[in-house]
């Protein structure tokens, strides 16, 4: 059991440290013209919130989207996120959940309260449009944004890339022996899929599989049904994380047999990794991300074109910004 923790640490810190290094990111998720001295950010603290607001560009009232970024904490992931989709005009709320100071320290047990307040900051600013609200999502910030759209109708556009179709079990970098859910509500934790451990640990993509197919609570499944508005899901073939594809499409099999009314489509990537479902900058530091799996070139194709139908996702779902 000792032996398979500190494999499995190895594994995330390896995983995580390319997410989560800032000059990876910024290379991989800001584009040079968002870094525009007419885009602001304005670092928000209100009712326990550590998050970055950018105001829509234009100065009109316009839609806002929700952004967060994933299992490596903290703000910049969200924030270089937060500003690529800033500069296409939108008001956009950059939430970090976990890793920062006043918020819990690890991926555990995060409240979904919290993300209550958020969407409520967003929805008080003069220049949001609340009835035009979405919310974005990578990795484990996908599997949130689900979490958070399901349980708020009134958000009308999920982007989730790389998702997860469950609530997963927690992520504790300090103790793998600490088996908590990612998420809790009203003070109890949300139902989870726990990590099998009861074979020897190959790879991090392994074991989120076999712990898939040994899931037996069906009240960690996101209920997506119950979101409010279209769903745009992105995915990557050759995920050495986790197995996104296979999930992004238990997650259309759940909205098909609910009989989901809204528009939803999935678009799976050959030769992409997880590190792909991020804007493109043409930065060769890009080619750090490649042990998340795809190839240079699938990669580079995949930013290509998952940027371009996110960005026409939401101008069809929540109108374009200042309009």
């Amino acid at each position: 059991m000792i032996i398979i923790e500190k494999l499995l640490h190895t594994a995330l810190l390896v995983g995580l440290a390319s997410l989560a290094n800032p000059a990876v990111a910024s290379a991989e998720i800001l584009p040079a013209s968002a870094s525009s001295p007419s885009l602001a950010a304005i670092p928000v603290r209100d009712h326990g919130l550590v998050a970055t607001w950018y105001p829509p560009t234009s100065g009109r009232k316009s839609p806002a989207i929700i952004v967060l970024g994933g299992s490596e904490g903290g703000e910049e992931g969200g924030q270089y996120l937060g500003k690529s989709i800033a500069k296409h005009g939108y008001g956009v709320l950059s939430v970090a959940y976990f890793g920062a100071e006043g918020l819990p320290a690890n991926q555990q047990e995060v409240p979904l309260e919290y993300f209550d307040t958020a969407l409520a900051w967003l929805a008080a600013q003069p220049m949001v449009d609340r009835k035009r609200i979405g919310i974005y999502g990578i990795s484990v910030g996908a599997e949130t944004a689900l979490v958070v759209a399901a349980r708020h109708p009134e958000i009308k556009a999920v982007v989730a890339a790389v998702p997860s179709s469950v609530v997963w079990q927690g992520i504790n970098m300090r103790d793998f022996t600490s088996i908590k859910s990612t998420y809790s509500l009203a003070g109890k934790p949300v139902p989870f899929v726990p990590y099998d451990n009861s074979k020897s640990f190959t790879s991090i993509l392994d074991l989120y599989q076999r712990s898939l197919a040994k899931a037996v609570s069906q009240d960690a499944v996101i209920p997506v049904e119950r979101i409010g508005g279209p769903i745009l899901l992105l995915s990557a073939k050759d995920d050495r994380m986790w197995p996104s594809t296979m999930m992004a499409e238990q997650v259309v099999a759940r909205l098909e047999s609910a009989g989901f009314k809204p528009f939803y489509e999935h678009i799976a990537y050959a030769d992409a990794g997880h590190g792909a479902m991020s804007p493109p900058s043409g930065d060769a530091t890009m080619a750090q991300l490649d042990n998340l799996g795809g190839t240079k070139t699938g990669n580079q194709a995949a930013r290509m074109d998952m940027w371009r139908r996110v960005v026409d996702f939401f101008a069809t779902s929540l109108g374009k910004a200042g309009k």
